[in-house]
């Protein structure tokens, strides 16, 4: 039973909004909260990890779940370890990085096994081990940075805080490739020297809205594309001048974004150096990458991914394949190895101008 701010559990206790509540960690959830039960009622837990128990702070309670933070760790889980980015609690772009790698391949084989039997009904159904990294930092072949400016008056670009559009600055991501630190001083700094403004969402004023690294992993080649709200940048030449230091750089575009939107990338293209994509591999296929591409973030998995489809669809070569939702052509020429045919289905025009050139 509940009423405003509190709930009666079914053992008589009463629980409310901003006391303190013992739970045992079983679960998480897919935006990474501890999930603990007090007599059968559910609390989504922030900052907890799967075998922890804690003392937690109750934020918000619901006729069925509620909503806490923890205050305390009372038995720390043998999962549970120091993050590795010191912006890993504000920052909205991860939300495991207290739970060991270990932790995660075990967190992601049970949900997809929760799924099967609870969404799909299927009783004994078997899941293989996750396939894991060697590596689990420095993966990532694209990142969009947002633009804004800080309470000081900088401009700052990182990421958005958890449930937020404040930009926590995080250049430095350990999940990048590793050049970002470098192309992101120099669009500030290019920024700064021609009064360029950041975007501002309240406002609708400003220049800026993000900026787009994307990496070839196997070619070292990089794209850098600024997404603004009008094509008016000053010195379109020396931005491309400083940015061309930048070892591997081969692309530099602009995205023109005017409408009031939370979609980052607007129709708009204009090429500023450079061919208006890069190229990268996945085993023996070779891939054209434009801005507006979809590819697999994580190229060394993807291989994994795509080697292992490849192995349990046990192609012949007289097989016809569709490939839907199949972009720049990544799976389709990956199967294309053996199939006898195959067909590729998108709703992306440029996505299919890549495919077709691929």
């Amino acid at each position: 039973m509940s009423v405003k701010n509190q709930i009666v559990l079914s053992d008589g206790r009463i629980l409310k909004k901003n006391e303190s509540v013992i739970l045992t960690i079983d679960d998480m959830s897919e935006t990474g909260e501890g999930i603990g039960k007090a007599e059968g009622y559910t609390f989504f837990v922030k900052n907890a990890v799967s075998g922890d128990v804690v003392e937690a702070h109750i934020t918000k309670l619901l006729k069925n779940y509620g909503y806490a933070k923890t205050k305390k760790i009372i038995t720390p889980s043998p999962y549970r370890v120091t993050p590795a980015c010191k912006n890993a609690r504000p920052c909205g772009g991860c939300q495991l990085q207290e739970l060991s790698y270990e932790g995660q391949l075990e967190f992601k084989y049970k949900k997809v096994k929760g799924h099967m039997e609870r969404i799909a009904g299927m009783e004994e159904v078997t899941i293989f081990p996750v396939k894991g990294m060697k590596e689990a930092f420095h993966y990532r072949n694209k990142s969009q940075y947002p633009v804004q400016r800080g309470k000081d008056g900088q401009i700052v670009m990182g990421f958005y805080a958890g449930r937020t559009h404040s930009v926590i600055e995080a250049s430095d991501c350990l999940l990048n490739l590793g050049k970002d630190k470098e192309i992101l001083e120099i669009i500030k700094g290019y920024m700064e020297t021609h009064h360029i403004a950041p975007y501002d969402e309240k406002s609708g004023k400003g220049i800026v809205r993000h900026v787009m690294i994307r990496y070839g992993k196997h070619t070292g080649q990089i794209m850098v594309c600024l997404v603004v709200t009008k094509n008016q940048l000053k010195a379109n030449e020396e931005l491309v001048k400083q940015l061309l230091k930048v070892e591997g750089m081969t692309s530099i575009c602009l995205n023109i974004n005017p409408a009031n939107t939370n979609v980052i990338l607007g129709e708009k293209m204009v090429q500023l150096y450079g061919n208006d994509f890069i190229v990268d591999t996945i085993g023996d296929v070779q891939y054209r990458i434009s801005a507006k591409s979809f590819f697999q973030v994580n190229p060394d998995q993807t291989k994994v991914l795509y080697d292992t489809a490849l192995e349990y669809a046990g192609l012949t070569g007289n097989e016809v394949v569709w490939d839907l939702y199949c972009g720049i052509g990544t799976i389709s020429l990956f199967l294309a190895q053996k199939a006898k045919k195959v067909y590729g289905v998108e709703i992306v025009p440029a996505a299919i101008e890549n495919a077709n050139e691929n």
